[in-house]
C-alpha cells in the first residue's frame, strides 16, 4: 500500500497547529498549509493540491465532506494538547472565533445557559466535542497518526518518517521550539 498524497492534520485550534505549519514549512517533498483553503466554498474547499499537508481546525466541521472527497485515500493527524490547556486557551479568546460562534451560535440554547454557566465550561465543551468528532471519524481510516504538542518533539519526528519527509528537518525541529500564535496569559 503506497502512502496517500494528502496529510490532513485535525485538531481542535489552540494545540500547536500553527507551531506544526511553520514546522512542515521547512519540508521540501509536501507542501503545507495552515488554513489554507478556508475561503473557498463546494468541491473548491477541498481542492488540495498532491504532496499536501493541510492543517484546519475548521475540517472538525467538515468531516462528512472530507470523508467523502478523500476517505482513505488521504492521511490524517490528529493533533492535541492537554484538553484543560486547550479550554483555558480557548477562555482567553471568548469574544473572537469558534469559541463565541459556539456559545452563542452553534449551542442554539446557550443564550438561556450564559447567565449562568461559566465560560470556561463552554470552553471544556467545545473541546470535548471537537475531539471526540475527530477519534469517531478516524476509527475507520488507514493512515492514522497522533501527535500530542506535549511531546512535539518525538511526535514530530515520528510524523516526518511516517511522511517520508525531506528537507531543511532542523530548521523544522527548531520551528517546534518557537511559541506560534500563543495566547497571552491575563494571570
Amino acid at each position: 500500500m503506497t502512502f496517500p498524497a494528502n496529510v490532513f492534520v485535525l485538531c481542535t485550534g489552540r494545540c500547536g497547529s500553527m507551531t506544526l505549519a511553520r514546522a512542515t514549512g521547512h519540508l521540501t517533498n509536501w507542501t503545507s498549509a495552515h488554513e489554507g483553503l478556508t475561503h473557498a466554498l463546494g468541491k473548491a474547499r477541498f481542492a488540495y493540491p498532491p504532496q499536501h499537508i493541510e492543517i484546519d481546525n475548521r475540517l472538525s466541521w467538515m468531516l462528512g465532506r472530507l470523508d467523502r472527497h478523500f476517505g482513505n485515500d488521504a492521511a490524517y493527524v490528529h493533533l492535541t494538547r492537554e484538553p484543560e490547556a486547550v479550554a483555558q486557551s480557548f477562555a482567553q479568546r471568548a469574544n473572537q472565533g469558534i469559541i463565541r460562534a459556539y456559545r452563542t451560535d452553534i449551542l442554539a440554547r446557550s443564550r438561556t445557559l450564559t447567565p449562568r454557566a461559566p465560560l470556561i465550561r463552554f470552553c471544556r465543551d467545545y473541546v470535548d466535542t471537537v475531539n471526540t468528532n475527530i477519534a469517531s471519524f478516524l476509527k475507520d481510516k488507514h493512515h492514522v497518526l497522533q501527535i500530542r504538542l506535549e511531546q512535539i518533539g518525538p511526535d514530530f519526528d515520528a510524523f516526518c518518517g511516517w511522511i517520508g519527509a525531506e528537507g531543511d528537518l532542523t530548521a523544522a525541529r527548531r520551528e517546534l521550539t518557537l511559541r506560534h500564535n500563543a495566547t497571552e496569559s491575563t494571570t
